[in-house]
């Protein structure tokens, strides 16, 4: 579910409060998913030279470094996103004015 079909089913008035929670809450669950299949994929690539019984010291220090800043560059984003939304007006509040 993406944020086009969350914000559908938020539109809809007839839906019971207790059901839009739980699309809420399941549809974070999935992005949250998301980002650690993106981090993995994208940690794994970088960082796995060899796949072996055991991490050495250097590919476990790789994978360290690059979940945190994945962690880092997607607080970073989200941040921006949030600052972006809230210095620009809503269309349909802009609508009503």
């Amino acid at each position: 579910m993406d944020s086009s079909s969350s914000s559908s089913a938020a539109g809809l008035g007839s839906v019971d409060p207790q059901l839009q929670h739980f699309i809420e809450v399941e549809t974070q669950k999935q992005r949250f998913q998301q980002l650690v299949h993106q981090m993995t994929e994208l940690c794994w690539e970088k960082c796995m030279e060899k796949p072996g019984p055991k991490l050495d010291s250097r590919t476990e220090a790789c994978f360290v470094n690059c979940v945190e800043r994945f962690i880092d560059t997607s607080q970073f984003i989200l941040n921006r996103l949030e600052q972006t939304q809230k210095s620009k007006p809503v269309f349909s509040e802009s609508l009503s004015d």
